[in-house]
């Protein structure tokens, strides 16, 4: 179920990316700002904040420093 969750989240930010005319360095903060909006109506977002506080005390993180997202299948499902 968090899957799904962070895969809207990828999605709105790579929307938000998409709006900025895909200017570099702001990757972050579009994950952030996409992270909020897409939690702040989700029944489910109290279980992937408490998925990702596990993820991050593992050290299952990426490299941010790139500024890129995980690849996608396609930007249809940016409205689900």
């Amino acid at each position: 179920m968090t899957e799904l969750l962070e895969r809207k989240i990828r999605l709105h930010a790579q929307h938000l990316y998409d709006q900025r005319g895909q200017a570099e360095g702001l990757a972050l903060q579009d994950w952030v700002e996409a992270e909020t909006q897409v939690l702040e109506n989700s029944i489910l977002a109290p279980l992937y904040r408490k998925s990702r506080a596990g993820s991050a005390a593992a050290g299952e993180f990426g490299n941010s420093e790139n500024g890129q997202f995980p690849a996608v299948e396609s930007c249809s499902e940016a409205g689900a």
